[in-house]
């Protein structure tokens, strides 16, 4: 894919600050687009470590001014109304437009339905399903206003199949692949697409945390949740997620709404 594909357009990408909206961000800058990174910044309850910062926030802005784009940073909250809302004001009064949103904010931790606590499920419902839900709600007057738009969902292989310990999390992302399709029907009229991807386990800080709180190595984590077939991926890197993303949100993916894409280095064949 060329450079300048995105020039001229503004993408606004939750979960920005590291991993796969970090990635994401950085290859569409190269492209020629102008960024909203949006990520909470903060330690949040539940799982507890820290997501986002705001220096990674900082330096995510300062390596795309870097490539000749603007960006924006927001510190934030996806479950929170009143931080989405205006931080997707401050983006249009800056930008003008919202072109492509990556709803890719997230977190993962393994519990055992038994021993399930409110607390858990309702973090992994509200920032898995109701923040892009929030996010999105937000974005799509101005891109039905701009009559175009791109919404791509990043649900996970988990939101295709199940996982052990981990009911709580597939709910969520089966639940974000449903709103992709209904949305996909629901905006098509504007010329609005939406997708959701699905990737494997992801080389990310997230899931450094996850093998921490379960007292594992990263790669054992990897190894457990993964299994995929091809040889010595036992994570795919935040860059595989961000070229695929760019794929979807450019003119070549122009047919492609409702559907789910695939990146699991064959997960799903087993």
């Amino acid at each position: 894919m060329m450079d300048g594909d995105f020039t001229g357009k503004t993408a606004f990408i939750t979960g920005a600050a590291h991993g796969q909206g970090r990635a994401t961000a950085l290859r569409l800058a190269r492209g020629g687009a102008d960024i909203a990174a949006f990520d909470v910044a903060k330690k949040i309850e539940y799982p507890a470590y820290e997501f986002g910062t705001s220096a990674e926030l900082r330096s995510l802005a300062s390596e795309v001014e870097a490539l000749g784009r603007r960006c924006r940073v927001f510190a934030g909250d996806v479950r929170s109304d009143a931080d989405v809302s205006g931080a997707v004001a401050e983006t249009i009064a800056a930008f003008g437009r919202i072109d492509i949103l990556f709803n890719n904010a997230g977190i993962c931790a393994y519990a055992e339905i038994d021993t399930m606590t409110d607390e858990a499920w309702d973090a992994m419902i509200g920032i898995n399903l109701k923040g892009p839900m929030n996010v999105t709600r937000r974005v799509v007057p101005h891109m039905k206003q701009a009559r175009s738009g791109v919404i791509i969902n990043n649900s996970s292989v988990m939101g295709l199949r199940g996982g052990n310990r981990l009911s709580h999390y597939v709910a969520s992302k089966w639940g974000l692949s449903g709103l992709t399709k209904a949305w996909a029907i629901e905006l098509a009229p504007w010329n609005i697409r939406v997708v959701s991807i699905h990737p494997t386990g992801v080389n990310t800080p997230m899931n450094d945390g996850l093998a921490a709180m379960e007292g594992a190595t990263p790669r054992e984590i990897a190894e457990r949740s993964a299994g995929n077939l091809l040889p010595d991926t036992p994570w795919i890197e935040p860059e595989d997620t961000a070229e695929l993303v760019a794929y979807l949100a450019s003119s070549r993916a122009r047919f492609a709404t409702g559907a789910q894409f695939v990146l699991d280095a064959g997960l799903l064949s087993r």
